[in-house]
């Protein structure tokens, strides 16, 4: 059973979101787990005064994701931090790429996830979310979210990401906030229930 964690992320946030899912996943026997990034399209001197170059060398061994490896994967996890309630340019520019599958419905009955950022607690991880299930929707994925048994979506004492719709951190204005247990927790759980149910699927 192969689980593909295709994302992308600038300062680091959706990168620890994906450690987490990718932890999530290898608790199921038998799942065979690849992290990848969403190819970057913002040159290099652009990331370095945005002040992310740095922060993306400590992800910069991920592997980049190429479009025709995508069905060869039976689940795939994305991530994306948020922009204006969309998923970011980056993430969109992949999935514009991926018409050839379609056409061939090459993703037609593959799971498909997707977790998220926003720089703010009503910053659009819901919307986000959304909106990228409607490309899953297009190739013919069976979409999973977060349910209910994480119960960590229901807590009220403290400002945290996590919604039936699939895990979601707050990274602040600045980014100076990082995903907090709880919602590490939540991605660990969505990665191991999209896991658990593409293994019955399978089956």
């Amino acid at each position: 059973m192969k689980v593909f964690i295709v994302y992308y992320s600038m300062y680091g946030h959706i990168h620890r979101m994906a450690e987490a899912v990718r932890d999530g996943v290898k608790e199921v026997r038998g799942a065979d787990v690849s992290m990848y990034r969403a190819p970057e399209t913002l040159p290099e001197e652009v990331l370095k005064k945005m002040g992310a170059l740095e922060a993306q060398k400590s992800f910069a061994h991920v592997p980049v994701c190429v479009v025709e490896d995508l069905p060869s994967a039976d689940a795939i996890i994305f991530g994306t931090p948020t922009r204006y309630g969309n998923m970011c340019g980056q993430m969109r520019q992949f999935l514009d790429a991926t018409g050839g599958l379609w056409a061939r419905g090459a993703l037609v009955g593959k799971v498909g996830s997707v977790f998220a950022s926003s720089a703010t607690q009503h910053g659009g991880q819901e919307s986000t979310i959304l909106s990228f299930h409607t490309n899953l929707l297009h190739h013919g994925m069976i979409v999973v979210g977060l349910p209910y048994t994480f119960e960590g979506q229901m807590r009220i004492d403290e400002i945290t990401g996590g919604s039936p719709y699939g895990s979601s951190t707050i990274a602040g204005s600045k980014g100076e906030r990082l995903p907090s247990e709880n919602e590490l927790s939540a991605a660990r759980y969505q990665g191991k229930h999209v896991a658990e149910i593409t293994a019955k699927l399978i089956r």
